[in-house]
């Protein structure tokens, strides 16, 4: 199959539209994180740097996913080059890994 076909493989385009969709959650809860920062109504500023971090970081992935899908190596476990389950896709649209290699990593 060719990278191009590959690109525009129904399954991808769902896969796109989750991570459009986990983008712009991520999205959301960072500017409300930031409006809540803004408000002053929080004391914990620690907390609420980790949490910006941790947006940042899945957006990241979320950016890297896209890439994935467009050099054609989406779906492919980054650790040991098996296939990543299509379950396991669905629900975490920008994971990296299959499940045994995230638990060895854990």
């Amino acid at each position: 199959m060719s990278t191009h076909v590959s690109r525009t493989h129904p399954h991808l385009d769902e896969a796109r539209q989750r991570l459009e969709n986990a983008r712009s959650s991520r999205l959301a809860q960072l500017q409300a994180l930031d409006e809540l920062d803004e408000t002053g109504r929080t004391t914990d500023d620690h907390l609420l740097s980790a949490q910006r971090t941790a947006m940042r970081g899945v957006l990241r992935e979320i950016e890297e996913a896209f890439a994935r899908i467009e050099n054609g190596t989406y779906g492919t476990c980054l650790s040991c080059a098996g296939p990543v389950p299509a379950e396991r896709l669905e629900i975490l649209p920008y994971t990296r890994h299959c499940v045994a290699c995230r638990r060895r990593a854990a």
